[in-house]
């Protein structure tokens, strides 16, 4: 199930046999692509979406990062396709209260960005820390986080694991001046 999952570009690092956070987060990858319900469990509804090879579509030409709001999907895009899906989690559209005691509205902008500023390890936001962050608009960036849950969760930026925000450093997926489309 893994070699199929990363075959179709469901990104879980290197299949090992085990079914563990990294492989969770890709099912749940297939599982939004595939319009299912998020349990991050291979039952009957996800296996055929695995077995028919389920690959969201991007709108990005060339190369650069697809933020897919509605399916909470992150996608990684060489020459105009999807090389890599990432669950991912978005702004959850709650209010909440900042540092300075304003408060604000959880919501990723959306939009045609390039990334403008990079952090190579712990940034702390004013809003909390994030690992190894790509800025693309003001404060919002594509970050690790320990809590990448299946739905709309964060403040407006978008979350990956850890582990998926070190293999876009290691690659350079996501340089300085590179494309993010968030739609």
């Amino acid at each position: 199930m893994q070699k199929r999952l990363s075959s179709l570009g469901y990104w879980l690092g290197e299949p090992d046999g085990n079914f563990g956070g990294l492989t969770k987060q890709a099912v749940w990858a297939l599982q939004k692509t595939a319009g299912l319900s998020r349990d991050g469990r291979v039952g009957p509804k996800t296996q055929r979406a695995l077995d028919n090879g389920v690959r969201p579509k991007t709108r990005l030409g060339g190369n650069g990062i697809d933020i897919d709001l509605k399916r909470q999907i992150l996608m990684v895009v060489r020459g105009g396709e999807v090389k890599y899906t990432l669950n991912t989690s978005t702004g959850g559209g709650y209010d909440y209260k900042r540092k300075d005691g304003s408060t604000g509205t959880a919501r990723t902008p959306k939009g045609t960005f390039k990334v403008y500023y990079t952090v190579d390890g712990q940034d702390e936001g004013f809003l909390g820390d994030m690992w190894r962050p790509r800025y693309f608009n003001g404060g919002y960036a594509v970050h690790g986080s320990p809590s990448i849950p299946a739905y709309p969760a964060s403040h407006g930026c978008a979350r990956l694991t850890n582990a998926a925000m070190n293999m876009i450093w290691a690659r350079d997926y996501m340089p300085k001046g590179g494309t993010v489309l968030v739609r």
